[in-house]
Protein backbone atom coordinates (compact mmCIF):
# COMPACT_ATOMS: atom_id res chain seq x y z
CA UNK A 1 0.00 0.00 0.00
CA UNK A 2 0.85 3.75 -0.71
CA UNK A 3 0.13 6.44 1.08
CA UNK A 4 0.46 9.93 -0.30
CA UNK A 5 4.01 10.69 -0.91
CA UNK A 6 3.46 14.61 -2.47
CA UNK A 7 5.13 16.78 -1.84
CA UNK A 8 7.96 15.07 -1.26
CA UNK A 9 10.46 17.31 -2.43
CA UNK A 10 8.99 20.16 -1.14
CA UNK A 11 8.89 18.57 2.12
CA UNK A 12 12.66 17.65 1.89
CA UNK A 13 13.73 20.65 0.94
CA UNK A 14 11.52 22.01 3.87
CA UNK A 15 13.66 19.86 6.32
CA UNK A 16 16.78 20.74 5.64
CA UNK A 17 16.17 24.64 5.18
CA UNK A 18 13.40 25.64 8.06
CA UNK A 19 14.98 27.93 10.80
CA UNK A 20 17.85 25.41 11.78
CA UNK A 21 19.24 27.68 13.93
CA UNK A 22 18.17 30.85 15.27
CA UNK A 23 20.22 30.65 18.07
CA UNK A 24 24.34 30.25 17.58
CA UNK A 25 26.03 26.91 18.76
CA UNK A 26 27.40 26.41 22.29
CA UNK A 27 31.25 26.38 22.16
CA UNK A 28 32.38 23.29 20.70
CA UNK A 29 35.48 21.57 19.32
CA UNK A 30 35.52 20.91 15.14
CA UNK A 31 38.23 18.84 13.09
CA UNK A 32 38.12 16.83 9.81
CA UNK A 33 37.82 13.00 9.41
CA UNK A 34 38.96 11.28 6.25
CA UNK A 35 36.46 8.34 5.16
CA UNK A 36 38.36 5.74 3.13
CA UNK A 37 33.64 4.30 3.37
CA UNK A 38 32.59 7.90 1.73
CA UNK A 39 35.96 8.30 0.00
CA UNK A 40 35.78 11.98 1.17
CA UNK A 41 37.11 14.39 4.04
CA UNK A 42 33.68 14.76 6.52
CA UNK A 43 33.85 18.28 9.22
CA UNK A 44 32.86 16.71 12.29
CA UNK A 45 31.89 18.76 15.19
CA UNK A 46 31.92 18.13 19.26
CA UNK A 47 30.09 20.21 21.80
CA UNK A 48 31.46 19.21 25.24
CA UNK A 49 29.81 19.86 28.29
CA UNK A 50 30.61 22.06 30.59
CA UNK A 51 31.87 19.58 33.54
CA UNK A 52 34.84 18.49 31.58
CA UNK A 53 33.65 15.77 30.10
CA UNK A 54 37.64 15.22 29.06
CA UNK A 55 37.74 13.58 32.35
CA UNK A 56 35.10 11.41 32.88
CA UNK A 57 33.18 9.25 30.52
CA UNK A 58 29.98 10.38 28.99
CA UNK A 59 27.23 9.24 26.91
CA UNK A 60 27.77 10.12 23.49
CA UNK A 61 24.76 11.61 21.42
CA UNK A 62 25.50 11.41 17.56
CA UNK A 63 23.36 13.37 15.34
CA UNK A 64 23.39 13.72 11.14
CA UNK A 65 22.65 17.14 9.75
CA UNK A 66 25.40 17.85 12.56
CA UNK A 67 26.69 21.66 10.46
CA UNK A 68 26.92 24.35 12.00
CA UNK A 69 24.62 25.50 9.07
CA UNK A 70 22.13 22.64 10.01
CA UNK A 71 20.58 21.28 13.11
CA UNK A 72 23.77 21.17 15.33
CA UNK A 73 23.65 24.91 16.60
CA UNK A 74 19.56 24.14 18.32
CA UNK A 75 20.28 20.65 19.85
CA UNK A 76 23.58 21.58 21.35
CA UNK A 77 22.04 24.64 22.50
CA UNK A 78 19.30 22.27 23.91
CA UNK A 79 21.17 19.76 25.23
CA UNK A 80 23.86 22.71 27.13
CA UNK A 81 21.10 24.15 28.42
CA UNK A 82 19.72 21.37 29.89
CA UNK A 83 22.69 20.13 31.84
CA UNK A 84 23.24 24.17 32.86
CA UNK A 85 19.89 23.58 34.43
CA UNK A 86 20.25 19.61 35.90
CA UNK A 87 17.45 18.43 33.93
CA UNK A 88 19.96 16.85 30.90
CA UNK A 89 22.89 14.51 31.98
CA UNK A 90 25.96 15.37 30.46
CA UNK A 91 26.94 13.90 27.24
CA UNK A 92 28.63 14.98 23.95
CA UNK A 93 26.98 15.95 21.04
CA UNK A 94 28.78 15.00 17.99
CA UNK A 95 26.88 16.72 14.61
CA UNK A 96 28.23 15.43 10.89
CA UNK A 97 28.10 17.60 8.53
CA UNK A 98 26.54 16.86 5.42
CA UNK A 99 27.97 16.45 1.85
CA UNK A 100 25.49 14.33 0.29
CA UNK A 101 22.76 14.56 2.45
CA UNK A 102 19.81 12.21 0.36
CA UNK A 103 23.25 9.90 -0.60
CA UNK A 104 24.11 9.07 3.07
CA UNK A 105 20.53 8.98 4.35
CA UNK A 106 18.91 6.59 2.71
CA UNK A 107 18.87 3.04 1.45
CA UNK A 108 18.33 1.28 -1.44
CA UNK A 109 14.96 1.92 -3.40
CA UNK A 110 12.86 0.43 -6.47
CA UNK A 111 10.42 3.04 -6.45
CA UNK A 112 11.32 5.74 -9.34
CA UNK A 113 9.82 9.24 -7.68
CA UNK A 114 12.31 8.39 -4.84
CA UNK A 115 15.43 7.87 -6.91
CA UNK A 116 14.28 11.62 -8.29
CA UNK A 117 15.53 13.45 -4.73
CA UNK A 118 18.98 13.39 -5.55
CA UNK A 119 21.80 12.21 -8.21
CA UNK A 120 23.07 9.66 -6.01
CA UNK A 121 20.72 7.81 -3.28
CA UNK A 122 21.09 4.61 -1.54
CA UNK A 123 24.10 5.48 0.62
CA UNK A 124 23.16 4.42 3.79
CA UNK A 125 24.99 1.36 4.27
CA UNK A 126 28.11 3.41 3.72
CA UNK A 127 27.50 6.01 5.56
CA UNK A 128 27.04 4.04 8.65
CA UNK A 129 30.06 1.78 8.06
CA UNK A 130 31.36 5.85 8.22
CA UNK A 131 29.92 6.10 11.50
CA UNK A 132 30.63 2.25 13.26
CA UNK A 133 34.23 2.06 11.77
CA UNK A 134 35.80 5.25 11.69
CA UNK A 135 33.83 7.87 13.73
CA UNK A 136 32.91 6.33 16.45
CA UNK A 137 36.57 5.41 17.08
CA UNK A 138 37.84 8.49 16.84
CA UNK A 139 35.36 10.03 19.34
CA UNK A 140 36.53 7.29 21.74
CA UNK A 141 40.25 8.17 21.06
CA UNK A 142 39.96 11.93 21.18
CA UNK A 143 37.67 12.05 24.07
CA UNK A 144 36.95 10.07 27.30
CA UNK A 145 33.20 8.45 26.47
CA UNK A 146 30.75 6.28 28.31
CA UNK A 147 29.72 3.15 27.00
CA UNK A 148 26.24 4.73 25.92
CA UNK A 149 25.62 5.97 22.52
CA UNK A 150 22.48 7.90 21.26
CA UNK A 151 21.52 9.47 17.61
CA UNK A 152 19.04 11.58 16.61
CA UNK A 153 17.79 13.06 13.39
CA UNK A 154 14.92 14.15 11.59
CA UNK A 155 12.82 13.20 8.20
CA UNK A 156 15.42 11.27 5.85
CA UNK A 157 17.65 11.12 8.83
CA UNK A 158 15.19 9.58 10.89
CA UNK A 159 14.33 7.30 8.45
CA UNK A 160 18.42 6.45 8.58
CA UNK A 161 17.70 5.97 12.46
CA UNK A 162 15.19 3.33 11.98
CA UNK A 163 17.21 1.20 9.15
CA UNK A 164 20.25 1.66 12.09
CA UNK A 165 17.77 0.04 14.08
CA UNK A 166 17.27 -3.15 12.25
CA UNK A 167 20.31 -3.26 10.24
CA UNK A 168 23.49 -2.68 13.03
CA UNK A 169 20.80 -2.43 16.27
CA UNK A 170 23.74 -2.71 18.59
CA UNK A 171 25.59 -0.05 17.13
CA UNK A 172 23.28 2.80 19.81
CA UNK A 173 21.64 2.03 22.72
CA UNK A 174 19.49 5.24 22.38
CA UNK A 175 17.14 5.95 19.07
CA UNK A 176 15.52 9.20 18.38
CA UNK A 177 13.66 9.62 14.93
CA UNK A 178 11.24 12.86 14.34
CA UNK A 179 9.44 12.63 11.47
CA UNK A 180 11.29 9.77 9.69
CA UNK A 181 10.28 9.61 6.09
CA UNK A 182 9.52 6.01 6.36
CA UNK A 183 7.37 6.65 3.22
CA UNK A 184 10.96 5.87 1.52
CA UNK A 185 10.95 2.59 -0.81
CA UNK A 186 7.36 2.07 -1.00
CA UNK A 187 7.45 2.15 3.18
CA UNK A 188 9.90 -1.01 3.28
CA UNK A 189 11.19 -0.64 6.54
CA UNK A 190 7.20 -0.96 8.09
CA UNK A 191 5.95 -3.85 5.97
CA UNK A 192 9.36 -5.68 6.60
CA UNK A 193 9.29 -5.11 10.76
CA UNK A 194 7.17 -7.82 11.58
CA UNK A 195 9.81 -10.29 10.00
CA UNK A 196 12.98 -8.52 11.06
CA UNK A 197 12.15 -7.56 15.13
CA UNK A 198 12.29 -11.06 16.35
CA UNK A 199 15.91 -10.44 15.60
CA UNK A 200 15.91 -7.64 18.23
CA UNK A 201 14.75 -9.86 21.11
CA UNK A 202 18.23 -9.73 23.25
CA UNK A 203 18.81 -5.65 22.12
CA UNK A 204 18.50 -3.20 25.18
CA UNK A 205 17.70 0.33 23.80
CA UNK A 206 15.32 2.70 24.03
CA UNK A 207 13.52 4.27 20.91
CA UNK A 208 11.53 7.78 21.05
CA UNK A 209 9.64 7.93 17.50
CA UNK A 210 7.28 10.98 17.22
CA UNK A 211 5.61 12.05 14.02
CA UNK A 212 3.56 15.55 12.93
CA UNK A 213 0.10 16.23 10.38
CA UNK A 214 2.29 13.73 8.02
CA UNK A 215 0.09 11.20 5.81
CA UNK A 216 3.02 10.44 4.28
CA UNK A 217 4.44 9.04 7.25
CA UNK A 218 2.04 8.84 10.43
CA UNK A 219 0.21 5.73 8.83
CA UNK A 220 3.46 4.38 8.79
CA UNK A 221 4.76 4.93 12.01
CA UNK A 222 1.59 3.87 13.60
CA UNK A 223 2.30 0.44 11.56
CA UNK A 224 5.82 0.16 12.57
CA UNK A 225 4.93 0.67 16.48
CA UNK A 226 2.00 -2.18 16.02
CA UNK A 227 4.46 -4.30 15.18
CA UNK A 228 6.67 -3.79 17.85
CA UNK A 229 3.58 -4.18 20.30
CA UNK A 230 3.09 -7.30 18.65
CA UNK A 231 6.79 -8.66 18.85
CA UNK A 232 6.29 -7.56 22.68
CA UNK A 233 10.09 -7.25 22.85
CA UNK A 234 11.23 -7.05 26.62
CA UNK A 235 14.68 -4.86 26.63
CA UNK A 236 13.12 -2.50 23.87
CA UNK A 237 11.56 0.66 25.55
CA UNK A 238 9.31 2.48 22.63
CA UNK A 239 7.86 5.75 23.09
CA UNK A 240 5.70 6.92 20.27
CA UNK A 241 4.47 10.67 20.06
CA UNK A 242 1.78 11.32 17.70
CA UNK A 243 2.06 15.49 17.31
CA UNK A 244 -0.88 16.19 14.50
CA UNK A 245 -0.86 19.63 16.27
CA UNK A 246 2.76 19.84 14.44
CA UNK A 247 4.26 19.87 10.84
CA UNK A 248 7.33 18.80 9.25
CA UNK A 249 9.26 22.22 9.67
CA UNK A 250 8.81 22.70 13.42
CA UNK A 251 8.96 18.99 14.47
CA UNK A 252 12.61 18.98 15.51
CA UNK A 253 12.50 22.51 17.28
CA UNK A 254 9.64 21.30 19.17
CA UNK A 255 10.86 18.17 20.24
CA UNK A 256 14.00 17.69 20.89
CA UNK A 257 13.92 19.14 24.30
CA UNK A 258 11.53 16.39 25.65
CA UNK A 259 13.32 13.42 23.26
CA UNK A 260 16.78 14.31 24.34
CA UNK A 261 15.44 14.69 28.34
CA UNK A 262 13.69 11.89 28.78
CA UNK A 263 16.58 9.35 27.10
CA UNK A 264 19.30 11.36 29.30
CA UNK A 265 17.44 12.59 32.51
CA UNK A 266 19.94 13.75 35.60
CA UNK A 267 19.81 10.12 37.92
CA UNK A 268 18.38 10.84 41.74
CA UNK A 269 21.07 12.31 43.92
CA UNK A 270 23.58 13.06 40.93
CA UNK A 271 24.82 16.60 40.63
CA UNK A 272 26.63 18.09 37.39
CA UNK A 273 29.67 17.49 38.49
CA UNK A 274 29.50 13.56 39.32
Amino acid sequence: MTFLRLPILALLALASNVLHAVESAPPHETFQLESRHLHERRTINVYVPPDGVKTGGRPVLYMPDGGVAEDFPHVAATVDAGIREGRIAPLLVVGIENTQRRRDMTGPTEVDSDKQIAPVVGGSAAFRAFIAEELVPEIERRYRTGPSRGIIGESLAGLFIVETLFEQPALFDTYIALSPSLWWNDAALTRSAAARLPDLRKLQARVYIAWADEPNIGPHAEALGAAVRQAALQRLRWTAVPRPDLHHGNIYLTLEKEAIGSAYPVRPGKTQSD
